[in-house]
């Protein structure tokens, strides 16, 4: 059987190569583009795309209309990490708010019904680095996770096929049970 590959759109991450071994780990192939460089189209080469956390460039939305169209437009299953779910809400109409700097491991409750959830319990420790946070999810979208400084601690597209997490996924025995929930949908 031929292993699923999944494009990871990197925005600048300080731990690509953490992102691409817990993907790998779960059983993809990983390519990996930049957000100025992504296709038009997959063309069935990728079963997902994994869009990396990113400098403060969120509302960019210039440079990131490429990556944005390919994510809305496509099929395949798409999992924004930190900056990646934020330039998808911003794209979609959301606006983002200073907070406290968290770094390090912070808990945060998840809907448990929604499938990326399946291997975790209702409190999840996952990890944060950031100071932004996205405090209502655009029109389209839900909140399926909350924490004390985040009321969107990750995102669900009404149609279940685009995902965001707050929390950099790539670290944390937690982090990586979401992603095998998110791996779940395209393989």
């Amino acid at each position: 059987m031929a292993k699923t590959r999944v494009l990871v759109v990197n925005n600048g991450t300080l731990s690509l190569k953490q992102l691409r071994t817990r993907l790998e780990d779960l059983g993809s192939d990983t390519d990996v583009t930049d957000a100025a460089s992504v296709p038009a189209r997959l063309d069935g080469r990728h079963q997902a795309i994994v869009l990396s956390g990113t400098k403060v460039r969120a509302y960019d939305q210039d440079y990131y209309k490429p990556l944005v169209d390919l994510v809305m437009t496509t099929h395949v299953p798409v999992f924004g990490i930190c900056g990646g779910m934020q330039i998808i809400a911003v794209a979609n109409g959301a606006r983002l708010a200073d907070g406290p700097q968290r770094v390090g491991g912070h808990e945060v409750q998840v809907d448990t019904d929604e499938p990326i959830f399946t291997h975790v319990k209702p409190t999840v420790t996952v990890f944060h680095r950031h100071t932004l946070y996205l405090q209502e999810a655009p029109a389209g979208f839900r909140s399926i996770g909350r924490s004390e400084h985040a009321p969107v601690e990750f995102l669900r597209s009404d149609d279940g096929r685009i995902h965001g997490a707050q929390a950099h996924l790539e670290f944390r025995t937690d982090g990586l049970e979401i992603l095998r929930g998110f791996a779940a949908l395209y393989q």
